[in-house]
C-alpha cells in the first residue's frame, strides 16, 4: 500500500505516461489484462533510470498496492473495456478513491460512469490526454473533467507530468465531470480542420505551383518561424523533406496511400454542432474530406469516368510568389477560423450545461504538449482573457486585426 497512482492499460500510451509520472517522483503501480505488458513495462522503467514503478499481475494486487485514497488512471480501448475495467478494478475500492479516464471517450459515456459510481462513492474523472506516445512520455497536454474534491487529488501529480510553458503546466482544472472528455472531443476536431487546411495548401503547392518536396519543405519550414508556427506546421516540413531509404531519389510523402481512417472524435466534434446550432463549417468540411479519403476505391472509378478541364500553366498565369503569399495568409485566417469554431461548440456546450469552462484556460492547456500546439494559441489565450463573454474569437479586436 505504498505506491502514489496506478496505471491499468499498458499499450504503448499507458506504458508512456507510467514511465512519465515515475520520472517525476511518483511511485506507480501498473496493471494489464495481459501480464507480458506488465513485465515490459517494468523492465523499461528498470532500462530508463531504474525508475519507481510496481507490477502486478491481477486486478486485486494491483488496487492493494495503492495508498489511500487510491488514484487509478485507466488507459483501455474507449467503450467497453472501459466499464469492463472499471466493473473489474471497482469492486475492490472504496469511498473516496479515484478512478480517472485517459481514453478518447465520447463524454455522455463519462457522465453514465460517474453515476453509476457515484452510488459506491468512488470519484471520476474523464481526462483528455493529448500528445500521442511522445506526449505521454515526456509531457502532454491534461484536460481533466470531474469533482473538484477529486480533481485536487490528482494535481499534484498531472501539473508536474504535464507540458511545462512559459505560464505554466498544460493542464487545470477543465470543469465538472464530462467536461475533460468534450475539450479533448473539440480539441481533435480542430486537429482535423488544421490538418486538412494543410493538406489543401499542400495540393495547390504541388499541382498548381508545381513546386518539389523538397521546396514544399523549405517553405513550410520557414512559415514555422512566423504566425505559422505550430507543431502540425513544423512535421509537415520534417514529412515533405524526408528521403525514402528504399527508393533513390524516392521521397517517402509520394509512396503513402492517400487514404485515411479516424477514431469518432472528429464525427462526434460534427454532431455536437450540430444539435448546439453552432456553424462549424470548416471542421464539418473536413470531416467530410475523410470520407471521401476512405473511398479510395470509390474515388478510383469515379476518375474513370468524371474528367475535368484541361488547363495548363500557360493557359492561367501563376504568379508563383504572389500565390504563396496569398497561401500563407489564406492559411493563417482559416487556422484561426478552425480555432474559434472548436471554441464556439465548447462555449456552448458549457452554457448549457453549466460546466463554466474557461475558454482561455483551454487555449492555454493547448500551447505545449499537444498536436494542436501553436504559437497561435497565445493570441488566443489573451483575447479570451480580456473578454470572457466574448460571443466568437474573431470579434476580439487583436484577432480581427490579424485577419
Amino acid at each position: 500500500m505504498s505506491c502514489d497512482i496506478g496505471l491499468y492499460g499498458l499499450a504503448v500510451m499507458g506504458q508512456n505516461f507510467a514511465l512519465n509520472m515515475a520520472s517525476h517522483g511518483f511511485k506507480v503501480c501498473v496493471g494489464n489484462r495481459s501480464p507480458a505488458k506488465v513485465d515490459l513495462t517494468v523492465q523499461r522503467a528498470k532500462d530508463e533510470g531504474d525508475l519507481p514503478i510496481v507490477g502486478t499481475k491481477s486486478p486485486e494486487e494491483f488496487v492493494a498496492q495503492l495508498s489511500k485514497p487510491r488514484k487509478i488512471v485507466i488507459l483501455v480501448m474507449a467503450g467497453k473495456p472501459v466499464d469492463e475495467t472499471i466493473a473489474m478494478l471497482s469492486q475492490y475500492l472504496e469511498e473516496g478513491d479515484v478512478i480517472i479516464d485517459g481514453g478518447n471517450e465520447w463524454y455522455q459515456n463519462t457522465l453514465r460512469r460517474a453515476k453509476e459510481l457515484e452510488a459506491k462513492k468512488i470519484h471520476f474523472i474523464g481526462m483528455g490526454i493529448s500528445g500521442g506516445e511522445e506526449g505521454a512520455r515526456n509531457g502532454p497536454s491534461l484536460m481533466p473533467g470531474g469533482p473538484k474534491e477529486a480533481y485536487d487529488m490528482i494535481e499534484p501529480i498531472i501539473t508536474k507530468c504535464a507540458a511545462q510553458v512559459n505560464d505554466g503546466p498544460c493542464t487545470g482544472y477543465v470543469g465538472p465531470v464530462g467536461a475533460g472528455n468534450y475539450v479533448k472531443m473539440v480539441h481533435n476536431g480542430i486537429e482535423y480542420g488544421d490538418m486538412q487546411l494543410i493538406g489543401e495548401v499542400y495540393d495547390i503547392m504541388k499541382h498548381v505551383l508545381k513546386l518539389s518536396n523538397e521546396e514544399m519543405a523549405n517553405i513550410f519550414s520557414e512559415w514555422n518561424s512566423t504566425e505559422l508556427q505550430s507543431y502540425l506546421i513544423e512535421i509537415t516540413a520534417t514529412i515533405l523533406g524526408k528521403k525514402d531509404e528504399f527508393v533513390e531519389g524516392g521521397y517517402v510523402v509520394d509512396y503513402i496511400l492517400d487514404k485515411t481512417g479516424m477514431k469518432g472524435t472528429g464525427r462526434w466534434t460534427i454532431q455536437e454542432a450540430a444539435e448546439r446550432s453552432v456553424a462549424a463549417p470548416l471542421l464539418a468540411a473536413s470531416l467530410d474530406s475523410r470520407y471521401i479519403s476512405a473511398r479510395k476505391d470509390e474515388r478510383i472509378k469515379a476518375s474513370e469516368i468524371l474528367k475535368g478541364p484541361e488547363v495548363t500553366s500557360a493557359e492561367i498565369p501563376v504568379h508563383k510568389m504572389q500565390m504563396l503569399d496569398d497561401l500563407k495568409a489564406a492559411l493563417y485566417a482559416a487556422k484561426v477560423c478552425s480555432y474559434a469554431q472548436g471554441l464556439g461548440i465548447i462555449k456552448s456546450c458549457s452554457e448549457d450545461m453549466d460546466w463554466n469552462v474557461n475558454l482561455s484556460d483551454c487555449a492555454r492547456m493547448w500551447k505545449g504538449g499537444c498536436i494542436i500546439r501553436a504559437g497561435l494559441l497565445q493570441k488566443i489565450q489573451d483575447a479570451l482573457a480580456r473578454d470572457k463573454n466574448l460571443p466568437n474569437l474573431i470579434l476580439d479586436p487583436v484577432v480581427a486585426g490579424g485577419l
